[in-house]
């Protein structure tokens, strides 16, 4: 298991927001590219970064709809990008390249949960395609740029969900026996491992991996197909369909969730840590699997579990993600 998986006493708490996380911190010259960074939670990271200072580059599928959202935030500019198309993905690397700037920090951020079984282009099941190996190939693709910033950090947002299963080793694409729950907890297991591994390799590049568990936080067209009805017994909504906060219990703010995805890319406290899973603004304990029962008094099940911090899985992925995508 990563040596470093364990809490440092950050200060903050699971109440702590974005602007809360960087009081005091002056992001003036850093160039940050964020996915999903117009919707949800990855629009409340990219206001915050940028309020500090930060210049942030979106990545879209649909620039012209992300434009409007963005309106008014400084320094901000949007690219396309599908992350279920090796294309684009390409295409918004070498932008970026051609630019010519360094980059600080790379937030994967965008990503889908529960959906139907759909398949990309190679037959790759949407989720894991879309969550883990778009961002596996777009991070590949800025690599240069990351050597360049001489100091960059990669925060993946995953969850508490990669508990939900390991990676499928001999059906990572659901071949067989499709379950969307099951589909999204191997891809933001897939998520945390890639952190892991990341920063085992570039470390010595000034290149840190984190993975980040950012709470509960409905409204973030993470899960449309998620019904109100389903929110409702999970105890996330109440009977007037306004989400229930209480972040102790997961329960969150877009600010509150926001806050660990800024905390990772920022705080100064983990200058010497990577290839660590955050919740809450701190490093996770390791916790024993148990189940995640949603809708009951208890809390919900979030910190790390071992198969997602194991090294030698992180390499195998890191590996069959690149098989993957030579394909």
């Amino acid at each position: 298991m990563t040596k470093n998986q364990y809490p440092i006493g950050s200060g903050f708490t699971a109440a702590s927001t974005a602007d809360e996380v960087l009081k005091g911190i002056d992001l003036s010259g850093r160039n940050v590219v964020i996915t999903g960074g117009h919707v949800g939670l990855g629009l409340e990271t990219t206001r915050a970064l940028s309020k500090a200072g930060a210049s942030v580059t979106v990545g879209s599928r649909n620039p012209d709809r992300a434009a409007p959202a963005l309106a008014g935030i400084e320094r901000v500019e949007v690219g396309r990008l599908d992350l279920l198309d090796p294309t684009s993905i390409d295409a918004f690397a070498t932008r970026y390249l051609d630019s010519a700037r360094p980059l600080h920090i790379l937030i994967n951020n965008a990503g889908i949960m529960a959906v139907p079984l759909v398949r990309d282009a190679r037959g790759y099941e949407s989720q894991f395609a879309t969550n883990h190996l778009g961002h596996f190939q777009l991070t590949l693709g800025l690599l240069p740029a990351l050597r360049a910033a001489h100091g960059a950090r990669v925060v993946n947002v995953t969850s508490g969900g990669h508990r939900l299963s390991d990676i499928r080793w001999d059906d990572p694409h659901f071949t067989t026996g499709y379950d969307g729950m099951l589909g999204y907890g191997q891809s933001k297991t897939a998520n945390v491992l890639f952190a892991v591994e990341l920063d085992r390799r570039w470390a010595a590049d000034g290149i840190r991996g984190y993975a980040v568990h950012p709470g509960i936080v409905v409204g973030t067209n993470l899960a449309p197909s998620i019904t109100e009805d389903a929110l409702r017994a999970m105890g996330l909504i109440d009977a007037a369909g306004r989400p229930i906060i209480d972040p102790d219990r997961e329960k969150k703010t877009p600010q509150q969730g926001a806050s660990t995805s800024v905390f990772a890319a920022t705080s100064p406290l983990l200058a010497d840590i990577g290839g660590v899973y955050l919740k809450d603004n701190d490093i996770s304990p390791l916790d024993t699997p148990r189940p995640i029962n949603f809708g009951t008094e208890d809390d919900i099940p979030s910190d790390v579990v071992p198969h997602a911090v194991d090294p030698d899985s992180a390499r195998r992925l890191w590996e069959l993600s690149e098989q993957l995508l030579k394909a």
